[in-house]
């Protein structure tokens, strides 16, 4: 975590780099933790190593329970995926899985979806 300023403006720079194999938990269960620390003037990025939305992978599988927590934790929290919100269509992938012969967007970068 990295706190300072821009153009006096107090900012927040959060870098999560979650396990391969639990990572909606983990990513889930720090951001917990990390609540106090985290407002409107902070923003989220990493590779969480899991897609957030099923247009985040090639497969469209639907998404597990433990990502569907992360998910209603990032809702609760009043984050936001800020690359889907101004591209909300856009199905461009950041990893392939040769073993699964699949695509994903595993890299994130959250921030709050109001500013008030």
């Amino acid at each position: 975590m990295i706190k300072g300023s821009i153009q006096e403006e107090d900012i927040t720079i959060l870098n999560i780099y979650a396990p391969n194999i639990g990572a909606p938990p983990y990513i889930r269960q720090l951001l917990t933790t990390l609540k106090g620390e985290i407002n409107k003037n902070t923003i989220i990025v990493g590779d969480f190593n899991t897609p957030l939305t099923a247009m985040d992978r090639s497969s469209r599988q639907k998404i597990n329970k433990e990502t569907q927590a992360l998910n209603e934790a990032l809702d609760q929290m009043d984050l936001t995926d800020i690359y889907r919100t101004f591209h909300p269509k856009a199905t461009e992938y950041t990893f392939f899985s040769s073993a699964h012969g699949t695509f994903s967007k595993i890299d994130h970068i959250l921030g709050y979806k109001s500013t008030q």
